[in-house]
């Protein structure tokens, strides 16, 4: 049986949680930049007082939005209301898995059984017009994987999603939302979200409560499953498919990625096919799926990074960097990705005033933060 990952973490305050809130609702503030900030700052508090004075000096055109207490406070009365919860990255029910990814998201909304988000999971993605195979096989990889001990973590989308949702509700399942807990897609599949919120099962969206889900918003949901699960298994996935997204970002997350072959005479078949030769696992039981996750489930995450808040209001005071270094570190950017360690060598300026100075840039929206924690600048027409 594979077992949960532990839990470990400290729970944020009531305090704590709304100011964690408001940070990561405001403009411009991602999941690395809302690293930083804490990093910097030591709270969201402290960091929410700042951002106005690190988007001016960053070059913002306008003040920055910063997202109230009364918004805040709504969301947060609203994700009650839906009886949900929001997570912090470091908090004991916040899984594992996902915290450990580049750019992990500092805080999730969660609803329904807590336990599954530190159980160990497997992904299972693939077509939304799937066939009766295909939707056949992803029941069965679902029901013997959850046997096994494993949640089933998907997208909730038609076909292959559906299916192995439907079979792993008695054992577990976990449906990673594109936008908010209280605006489940596609329509079709409202009854299923019901089961699984109100079951054995759990919802989770980095997304507002409210929020519509767009195209660009499904990229967000197909990260979640990735990180979430330790492989992903992918059925019956055309060329270009939202699938095979998120099997990249598996990868690129070190998951194992596994896929079930299909007929090269099937168009379904194509991004299945083709990830197997790519070096994916192939896949046509769930013993290929047991066998090799067995490793990575017995290992205890002991030395997982946990973003904390430290005790007290010991706030580190922002100094505003030399113009000099503020202007060697622009200098140095370019439309490139390059790594921070080399704009640090490259300008011999102190690591926590590049930091600072790339802060004020990210927020101003002038920064592009790239996978692996590369960044670049855009340079104005």
């Amino acid at each position: 049986m594979a077992s949960g990952a532990g839990r470990r973490g400290v729970a944020l305050t009531d305090r704590q949680r709304l100011a964690w809130l408001r940070l990561i609702r405001s403009d411009n503030v991602g999941p690395s930049t809302f690293r930083d900030l804490i990093n910097h700052f030591g709270s969201a508090e402290a960091a929410i007082d700042h951002l106005p004075e690190l988007s001016r000096r960053g070059g913002a055109g306008r003040d920055i939005r910063i997202a109230t207490v009364s918004e805040a406070e709504a969301e947060l009365e609203s994700a009650r209301r839906f009886g949900a919860v929001f997570v912090g990255i470091g908090e004991p029910d916040y899984p594992p898995a996902l915290r450990r990814i580049d750019g992990a998201p500092p805080i999730i909304a969660a609803a329904g059984d807590l336990a599954l988000a530190t159980q160990h999971a497997v992904g299972i993605v693939g077509s939304r017009n799937a066939s009766v195979s295909g939707a056949k096989m992803a029941a069965r990889l679902a029901r013997e994987l959850g046997a096994a001990g494993y949640a089933i973590v998907s997208g909730l989308a038609r076909g292959i999603d559906a299916a192995a949702h439907r079979a792993s509700l008695e054992t577990g399942t976990i449906a990673a939302l594109a936008g908010g807990l209280d605006q489940p897609y596609p329509p079709e599949n409202q009854a299923l979200y019901t089961e699984i919120k109100n079951g054995q099962g759990l919802a989770i969206s980095e997304m507002p409560m409210g929020w519509e889900p767009r195209a660009r918003d499904f990229p967000r949901r197909n990260r979640l499953i990735a990180g979430v699960a330790l492989g992903l298994v992918v059925i019956e996935a055309a060329e270009r498919s939202g699938s095979l997204i998120t099997a990249r970002r598996a990868a690129d997350f070190g998951r194992l990625v596994f896929a079930v072959p299909g007929s090269p005479l099937d168009p379904r078949a194509a991004g299945t096919n083709a990830l197997i030769k790519e070096g994916a696992i192939l896949t046509t039981e769930s013993r290929d799926v047991l066998d090799a996750l067995a490793p990575l489930s017995r290992i205890v995450a002991d030395d997982d990074p946990i973003m904390e808040e430290p005790p007290g209001d010991d706030r580190q005071p922002y100094l505003p960097p030399e113009d000099g270094d503020r202007a060697a570190i622009i200098e140095a950017l370019g439309p490139s990705p390059v790594e921070i360690d080399d704009i640090i060598r490259h300008t011999g300026v102190a690591p926590p005033t590049v930091y600072v100075v790339l802060l004020e840039l990210d927020l101003a929206g002038r920064l592009h933060r790239h996978p692996g924690g590369m960044v670049s600048i855009g340079f104005p027409d």
